[in-house]
Parts: C-alpha cells; sequence; structure tokens
C-alpha cells in the first residue's frame, strides 16, 4: 500500500466516524445553504425551452418510446417498479427505500459504513434496493410529463424526493454505502430538474432543496472517491457525477473544484481502464458499455461548455466503440463477462440488444459513418434533430470480416456469403486484478449468423443470492468451452474475486482471402495434481463452417466435457455423437468425430440481472488418458439439407491430426501440425502448422496453410522457404495469394490438374 493510499484510505475511515459522531450529537449540518438558482442550465444538452421539440422528435421518430415511458411512469404511481430484470415490484403506499422488495428484506437503519451490504442474510441483494434508490425513475416519470403534461408525474417526483429525504438522513442507512450510488441518484436528479425546469407545478423550495442535495452529494462522493476500493466503473461514474454537479452547478460553493477533479479524473481514467485496442479492461462487454456511456456523456457535456478535450481522450473513446460496433454488426451483442443490469440513461435498455446505444451517440459526436445505427430517445435528448441528422440514411448492411482485438483477447472470426456468420473467440485475460466481473471462460465462443445469436453466453442472473447462482453462471460449465474433472478454469474466492487464474495465450492468429485461423491456449487446469492445458484451435472456412480442436496435454485419466450454449428459441436434439439444432428452417450442425459422448444438458439464460429461464445446451463428454482431443465440426445449413460426414483420419508420420469432412462432391482435409515438427499424411507432408486442401474428383482445387517452411504434395516439393511464411493460399485457375516474398518461394505449377491425391 502507498503512502498516499494509506492516507486515503485512513481518512476516509475518520471521516465516517467523525461525521457519525456529529450527526448523533446533532451538530452534522448535512446541506449548506444556497442561494436560490435559476431552474435549468444553459450548459444542459437542452434548455426549457427546448424540450417540447425534442419530446416531438421523439414522437416522430421513436412513438414506441413515449408509449413506454408513460405506460411504466403509471405503474411508478403506484409504486410498482420495474427494477434490473425483475417487474412489477409493489412497494406498498409508502415506499421503503431500505426494502430489497424482490427477497423480502430491510436492511438494518445503522451507519452506512456498518452495513454489510455483501450479506444476504442481512439486506438481501442490494443492488435490487441500490436500483431503486438510483431514481432513474424519477427521470421516467418527468419525461412522462414533457411528453403528457400530466400534473400527477411532477408531482409524484417531488412527492418521492422528500419522502426519500426523510427516510435517509445523512449518514444513516444503505443508501449512502456507495458513493457510485449517490452518483447515480445525483445524476438523476440534475436531469429531473432540467426536464421539469419549463414547470411551474412544483413547490418554490423543491428547486432549492434539489440543489441542496446536491451540494450534499457531492461532498460526500469527493470525500469517499472509490480511488482504491473499486477504481473501476465506480470512480468513472462518481467523477462523471462531479463533473456535472460542478459544470451545472457553479452556486455551489466547491463546484469549480469539482468540474475540474471529475474531469481530470475521467480523462486519466480513460487512459488507464481501456486497453490501447479499446476493449475495457474487466473483460466484461456489460461494463465496457458502462464505462463508455460515462465517457459519452463527459465528452457531450464538455463540448457544451467549451472546456478542452485532449486528443486522446477522443481516440480512446472512438477506439471504444469500435469495439462495440464490430460485437453488434451481426444482431444482438456477442457478450461476454458480468452483466450489471443498469445504464446510465434509461435503466430499462439492459438488454443484449441495447448494447449498441452508445453507437447513436458516438454518431452525433464524431460523425462516424461506419458507426451507422439508428437513433435512440437517449440520443434525441441529447443532441436533438442532430440525432437524426447524423443517423439519416446510416443503416447499410456492414460486410463482414475478421479481426483481432489483441490486447483484449477479442478474436472475432467472420465471413459473409448466404450466410452472414460471426464467432467471437475470448482469449483474454480473466480480467484486472482478481478478476471480479470476468467469467472462467477461457477460450469459450459466441456464434451468430444472418443476424441471430446461435451459440450464446448465458449471462451473469445475480450477484449476491442464498443459494450458488453466482458460480454457476459464471463457472467454466456455463461457456462453449472445455472444462476438466468439473472443475472451473479458476477458481471463486467471493462473489467479485477469483485466484488461481488462467494465463490465456493466443497463439496463432491469421486472416486470409477464404479462410481465418486461431489457435491459443491456457493454463487454468495446470493446479490440477496432473498439471493439464488446454489447447483450442480454430479453422473458419468462409461462407461454410468450423472446425473446432480441442487438445488436451496431460499424463493420467481425467473427465472431459465441452459445453455448448444455444439461444432459447432453438430447438435441440442429439444423434449418434453429434448434436443439431434447429430454429425454422435453418439448422447448426456439430459433428462430432469419435466416441465422446454426445448428450443433451439442463442449461439457463439471463438475458438481464435478476431474470432467469431455460435454456438448451449440449455436452460432448468423456473420460480418457491424456493427451486427448476432440473435432468439432458446425455447419450452418437449411434445414432440408444434410451435413455430409467428417471423421479424423490416421497420419503416416509425424505429430500431426487430420480431418476430413465430405459433402456436396467435394472432400475437404484439415491438418494440425504441432509446433512446426514435420509431418506427413499418404499425399501431404510440411511442417505448417495448419493445412488445409479441398478436392473434388479427386484432384486439389484449393490449398491453403499457416505458418510452413515447406510443402510437398504426391512428393513434389511446392514450397520451399528459408522462414515460415504466415498465411498462404492457392486455388487452380487463380494462382497464389500471399506476400511477395513468399510468392517467390511456391510452385503451383506442379499441384498438376488430374494428379489424384489419395
Amino acid at each position: 500500500m502507498s503512502w498516499g493510499e494509506f492516507r486515503t484510505r485512513v481518512g476516509q475511515e475518520v471521516g465516517k466516524r467523525t461525521e457519525y459522531a456529529r450527526y448523533r450529537a446533532g451538530i452534522l449540518r448535512a446541506e449548506p445553504e444556497l442561494p436560490v438558482s435559476v431552474r435549468g442550465d444553459k450548459n444542459f444538452f437542452f434548455s426549457p425551452a427546448d424540450v417540447p421539440s425534442r419530446a416531438a422528435l421523439i414522437n416522430q421518430h421513436l412513438p414506441d418510446a413515449i408509449d413506454e415511458v408513460i405506460t411504466e411512469a403509471d405503474e411508478i404511481l403506484q409504486h410498482r417498479f420495474r427494477l434490473l430484470g425483475y417487474r412489477d415490484l409493489n412497494y406498498g403506499n409508502e415506499i421503503d427505500w431500505h426494502l430489497d422488495a424482490v427477497h423480502g428484506k430491510r436492511a438494518p437503519l445503522k451507519p452506512w459504513y456498518k452495513i454489510r451490504f455483501l450479506d444476504f442474510g442481512e439486506v438481501g441483494d442490494h443492488k435490487v434496493t441500490w436500483e431503486l434508490n438510483r431514481h432513474q425513475h424519477l427521470v421516467t416519470l418527468a419525461k412522462a410529463w414533457c411528453f403528457s403534461n400530466k400534473i400527477e408525474y411532477a408531482k409524484e417526483i417531488e412527492r418521492q424526493f422528500y419522502s426519500w429525504q426523510t427516510s435517509n438522513p445523512y449518514p444513516i442507512g444503505i443508501n449512502w454505502g456507495s458513493s457510485l450510488e449517490v452518483a447515480f441518484r445525483s445524476l438523476s436528479w440534475i436531469w429531473v430538474r432540467n426536464l421539469l425546469a419549463g414547470s411551474s407545478v412544483l413547490s418554490s423550495s423543491f428547486d432549492r432543496d434539489l440543489v441542496r442535495g446536491l451540494a450534499l452529494n457531492g461532498r460526500y462522493i469527493e470525500r469517499y472517491l472509490s480511488t482504491y476500493f473499486s477504481p473501476n466503473t465506480h470512480l468513472l461514474g462518481e467523477a462523471l457525477a462531479l463533473f456535472f454537479i460542478g459544470t451545472l452547478h457553479p452556486e455551489i460553493p466547491l463546484a469549480r473544484k469539482w468540474q475540474q477533479q471529475g474531469f481530470n479524473i475521467l480523462l486519466a481514467e480513460s487512459q488507464r481502464q481501456v486497453r490501447p485496442d479499446g476493449v475495457y479492461f474487466e473483460q466484461s462487454l456489460y461494463y465496457h458499455v458502462y464505462g463508455l456511456d460515462f465517457f459519452l456523456h463527459a465528452k457531450a457535456l464538455a463540448a457544451r461548455s467549451g472546456i478542452q478535450i485532449p486528443d486522446s481522450f477522443d481516440d480512446t473513446l472512438q477506439r471504444m466503440l469500435h469495439v462495440v460496433n464490430v460485437l453488434c454488426r451481426n444482431g444482438k451483442a456477442q457478450s461476454f463477462g458480468d452483466d450489471d443490469g443498469g445504464r446510465l440513461f434509461n435503466p430499462r435498455r439492459n438488454r443484449a440488444e441495447h448494447i449498441s446505444d452508445p453507437l447513436a451517440i458516438g454518431v452525433c459526436l464524431f460523425g462516424q459513418a461506419s458507426l451507422g445505427t439508428k437513433p435512440t430517445e437517449e440520443s434525441i435528448w441529447l443532441f436533438g434533430q442532430e440525432a437524426i441528422a447524423a443517423s439519416a440514411g446510416n443503416h447499410k448492411t456492414e460486410e463482414l470480416s475478421s479481426c483481432a482485438f489483441e490486447d483484449g483477447g477479442l478474436y472475432v472470426i467472420a465471413s459473409g456469403g448466404s450466410y452472414r456468420t460471426q464467432m467471437l473467440v475470448d482469449a483474454g485475460p480473466h480480467g484486472i486484478g482478481h478478476g471480479g466481473h470476468g467469467h472462467a471462460d477461457a477460450l469459450s465462443v459466441r456464434l451468430s449468423t444472418n443476424d441471430r445469436p446461435w451459440l450464446i453466453d448465458p449471462g451473469t442472473y445475480v450477484y449476491i443470492s442464498p443459494g450458488h447462482d453466482r458460480n454457476e453462471f459464471r463457472g467454466t460449465a456455463a461457456h462453449n468451452t472445455l472444462r476438466v474433472d468439473g472443475c472451473d478454469q479458476a477458481v471463486p474466492e467471493n462473489a467479485f474475486s477469483w485466484n488461481s487464474l488462467p494465463q490465456v495465450t493466443a497463439e496463432l492468429w491469421e486472416v486470409g482471402d477464404n479462410f481465418t485461423y486461431f489457435c491459443g491456449s491456457h493454463t487454468g487446469y495446470r493446479r490440477l495434481p496432473d498439471p493439464v492445458l488446454h489447447r483450442r484451435c480454430i479453422f473458419h472456412l468462409h461462407g461454410e463452417y468450423w472446425l473446432i480442436r480441442d487438445f488436451v496435454l496431460g499424463e493420467t485419466e481425467h473427465d472431459l466435457e465441452i459445453y455448448w450454449h444455444f439461444d432459447p428459441d432453438i430447438e435441440l436434439e442429439s444423434r449418434s455423437g453429434s448434436l443439431a439444432a434447429r430454429r425454422e428452417n435453418e439448422r447448426l450442425v456439430l459433428l462430432g468425430t469419435d466416441s465422446w459422448d454426445a448428450s443433451i444438458e439442463k442449461a439457463f439464460v439471463s438475458a438481464a440481472y435478476g431474470e432467469k429461464s431455460p435454456a438448451p445446451a449440449g455436452a460432448f463428454k468423456t473420460r480418457r488418458k491424456l493427451p486427448a482431443e476432440h473435432g468439432t465440426l458446425i455447419v450452418p445449413m437449411r434445414a432440408s439439407e444434410e451435413p455430409g460426414r467428417f471423421a479424423a483420419s490416421d497420419a503416416s508420420s509425424g505429430e500431426v491430426t487430420s480431418y476430413v469432412y465430405e459433402r456436396g462432391g467435394t472432400t475437404d482435409q484439415v491438418i494440425f501440425g504441432n509446433e512446426g515438427a514435420n509431418w506427413a499424411t499418404s499425399s501431404l507432408a510440411s511442417d505448417a502448422e495448419l493445412l488445409f486442401s479441398r478436392r473434388k474428383d479427386r484432384e486439389i482445387i484449393y490449398l491453403a496453410f499457416c505458418s510452413a517452411t515447406f510443402i510437398e504434395v504426391e512428393g513434389q516439393r511446392v514450397l520451399s522457404a528459408p522462414d515460415r511464411v504466415g498465411c498462404f493460399e492457392w486455388a487452380s485457375g487463380a494462382g497464389a495469394s500471399s506476400d511477395a516474398e513468399s510468392l517467390k518461394y511456391f510452385h503451383g505449377e506442379l499441384i498438376r490438374p488430374g494428379t489424384p491425391v489419395r
């Protein structure tokens, strides 16, 4: 612990106890006296005069959004709430602000720092309680007033605001237990204040009391910043709140300091918390979007306020937007890691199909046509007509191609054609520190075709519960990867911590004109008495299929399981060592190669925090002495088509694995070498780490390989290079494609038409 951390932590602990002692003595002055301020602020995203036109734009372009807001607002009037993935939570006539209504548990009324908010027995699920106390539902009421002018919505905001103030005297209760939650509540109050700035239905004291509350919140956030406790999205949200309060409320004495402090933290953390390729460092797409939301709103407000924005900040945001764009370009987002369930602007936008929301803001801020997306309610409130103009004609279907975010360990294997397909491979670190929001999902995959998900990540479900739900959803068996001896790749320590974290290595990544190849390994099972290494290689023939090779290296006998989790609307059946998934007139067939058993498994998916529903899953299982391997061929097709024949074939010499796939008059052979060692089959010899050949009428019509110094076909040496050639393709009648230097060492004329290949 550095001296700075020691000093900060000690100061915070002393502050907690001093303030409680002053509260007990009746001398704690919670809010400062402030001058009466004018409602609204010229630096906010809109003025009181702009509100009717923004509401009209939303009505014109997103009428369903207005219906949703009004429906939810009417529920809120009855104190029935939608929180996280839960619906219709009834909080009665008088709202109990300390209640987890899902589990019927009420947090104790004692100093906030004495409440064990991670103890389910004491408080239930604190996230449910805190979600209500973020007061984002007050923003929903304020928007409903803007859309309808019904006085009931505005009056309910005032009633609930004062009810909350009475029930949560500082520093008592769970709702002072997190600086991030105070930050969210502050941002909600700011939005409410500006949405209602043109209203005359509220009492004269409401605006003054709201600003005084913001002054207290700002002082609390500044004192208890998560600089060392949770220096991740917690710190980002707190800094954003300080920046907003400081920028929009200059009448508060410390406003100028908070503005500078908040913005400086956001700038610094954007460089620390985001990897060079734009991937957020907690290995969670949901938290990636969480952080991106904070950054985008900060940039938008800074731009309106004339604050200079460094190029480095803009560069980081654009890289983060690119990650989201890629992972959302074939339907719903291909998610990974924890799903918090909250959102900065609209907490109802918390499902996979809403992950792309930041792109609508990115288009307005950066004018990137490549982010092509439709406007959202959020973007219209922030930018008005500009949001409509920026998205006009910007919805072209993007051509899919493979790409990698190597710092974050995300490898995207994609291709177009009759099947637009995208597979996400997670080969990144477990996360930062103890990997609190990462899952035990090394080398797992997700797959979508033609904008629809097939192989999925099941989500998070909950953080805190009386059972084992947390570990079941973040464990290895809940992901599309291999498990050894019933163990997870890492060992869960508590709800937000792991130990024995695996080291994941991407060993080879090559993208050709007609194929993509990935190979990686992880050390998660090295901790076993017989240390085990899992290596996964994925070959994708663009527009056709994937071959996944799972190789397990060890010395003794082990239980091995490869899991496959499917979207809930898919029908799944097991057929003679293979799995067949079906949706309407489409199928995805997973063909196995040997004696591993194929079975249907009981599984669940969580579309949002707190929501769980059944979903189909399958597995290939065996118990055998290592080393062992399994090949899985994944083929998308129409329901009326037949998948063909897939099998492993014996090699004649060397350390090599060969798979053969026959379908539609062609025979494909995929050969996996071993770390550059020489190998040979009946007709091919090389030291390539991957070699693919396609035969028609027994003649080679296409040849591709990765990482080789020589290739022999029927004894003819067609490649002989002094150094390894990374990626090479040759097609009959079309020639070869590679770099100019490698082409000098290749002799395609030796692959003679009419020469049979055995």
